[in-house]
């Protein structure tokens, strides 16, 4: 069976990222994310994407069990079925509605401070 692809950012989606980057440390797995991934992936394959050090988000894989889980950890926003990302608008064709999506932006931890 082949699997589609969802691509997940690790950076506020997976950790609990708060906008302060320290490229040495990787804050903590969110709760649930460690569940999501490991119940998607009987039915997807798992792809982690970050801009961060591949070594060290690697690291923070295993650490967070994930490994067993996860196909691949990459740089590069790679072809998927769906992309999962909190920095991301969905576009429906309508560029108006773009346009104001784009202007309106903020990313979804900065709502809840």
């Amino acid at each position: 069976m082949h699997k589609k692809t969802i691509l997940f950012d690790l950076d506020g989606v997976l950790n609990t990222y708060d906008g302060i980057h320290d490229k040495n440390y990787i804050p903590p797995i969110k709760d649930g994310a460690y569940n999501l991934i490991k119940e998607l992936s009987d039915d997807y394959k798992i792809v982690i994407f970050t801009a961060r050090n591949t070594l060290i988000a690697s690291k923070w894989i295993i650490e967070n069990g994930l490994d067993k889980y996860v196909e691949n950890l990459t740089n590069i926003k790679e072809l998927s079925y769906l992309i999962i990302d909190d920095r991301s608008i969905n576009f429906d064709g309508d560029y108006e509605r773009l346009k104001k999506k784009i202007k309106n932006f903020e990313v979804w931890y900065k709502n809840r401070l």
